[in-house]
Formats: C-alpha cells, structure tokens, sequence
C-alpha cells in the first residue's frame, strides 16, 4: 500500500469519527481494538490489518464502498500543486495538548510520500516522546522551539532548520511565551520494493 493511500485513509478515518461525534476510545469499543491503535492509524503512525481496517469503517456504520470513494493513488506525473492557506486541513493528534498542525497537502513523490504541515506550538504545549516512520524535516517560522530527543536536547530559532530520522523518539517544547510555529515536511520510504 502506498504512503499517500494510507494517510488518506488514516484522515478518512479521523474525520468520519468527528463528524459523527464519536470519541477515539468509543471507536476503539466498537471496532474491538485499543485506543492507542486507532490513534496510531489516525496520525499514519502504522499500517491496520485489512481486518482491523473494515472493523473500524463498520464500527463508523458507513459503507464500505462510500468509506474508500475518491482514494487513490496519486503517483501519476505530478502538476504544480497550490494550496491556499485557508483550504489547510486543521488536525490534532492525541496526547498533544496545545500542538495546532494544518496540512499543507499530501503528495506522493516516486517513490515516496511528501506530507507537508504547519505545526503551531502553544507555550504550555505538552506531548510524550514519540516515533514517525519518516524522515522529518522543520524549519523554525517564528518563535524558539527546543527539540527532545531521548536525553539530549537542541535548541532552534526563527529560521534554523534541521532534518532527523523521525523513528528516534522526539518532542518539540516552545520555550517562549507565544504561539511558536514551523513547517515541517515527513519524507515517508516507499517499503514496497521494486513496485
């Protein structure tokens, strides 16, 4: 399965929940899986089994075929895509409490997926370490964001940059009194091989 199918999917999935207002762990309850699955596949973090997949879609009570409408693959020769700032996809991700991302746009680049967002950092934004099967680049727009990975920690300004392997565990922490935000751009491998 391609990366821009799954965060496809995994978005599919997240605004089918809140639009029909059902709390991660009701869908969890009704899909028979833990909490944290359903919120690892609703931030692309992993991959569901084909059987957990249409558990989730029924526990979402739509039809199968409504649930997978208008996902495909975008691997064709890419145009120039525009997105304009106020068509940004708002999203949040569980266990990060002040962390505001707006995607950009999803676009798979042979043989890989680019996933562009804006993350914004409130000063009292809190999240646990985490992992993304991703190359991660950030690149500081405003504010000073100080990046834990593991024991160390780095210190970035307005305009510093850095790119990391994103399976080493790692959380961002404003450190000022505003609002901080950075671009951040995941470099999904294609793991497929020789497609």
């Amino acid at each position: 399965m391609e990366e821009d199918i799954i965060i496809q999917i995994s978005n599919r999935i997240k605004e089918k929940r809140r639009e029909k207002n059902i709390t991660v762990q009701e869908l969890a309850q009704r899909a028979n899986v833990s909490k944290g699955l359903i919120s690892q596949i609703e931030n692309s973090r992993t991959i569901p089994s084909l059987v957990v997949l249409i558990e989730i879609v029924k526990a979402l009570e739509i039809d199968l075929n409504e649930f997978f409408k208008d996902i495909r693959s975008k691997s064709a020769e890419l145009p120039i895509l525009i997105k304009r700032k106020e068509e940004y996809d708002h999203f949040e991700k569980e266990h990060a409490i002040g962390f505001h991302y707006h995607r950009i746009f999803t676009q798979s680049i042979n043989p890989s997926t680019v996933d562009i967002v804006i993350l914004e950092l409130e000063p009292d934004a809190a999240r646990p370490l985490v992992e993304t099967d991703a190359f991660e680049y950030k690149y500081i727009l405003s504010g000073e964001i100080e990046y834990q990975f593991n024991e160390d920690k780095i210190l970035l300004r307005q305009g510093d940059s850095m790119l990391f392997d994103g399976r080493i565990p790692h959380t961002p922490r404003n450190t000022g009194t505003q609002t901080a935000s950075m671009l951040v751009i995941y470099f999904f491998e294609d793991k497929g091989g020789g497609k």
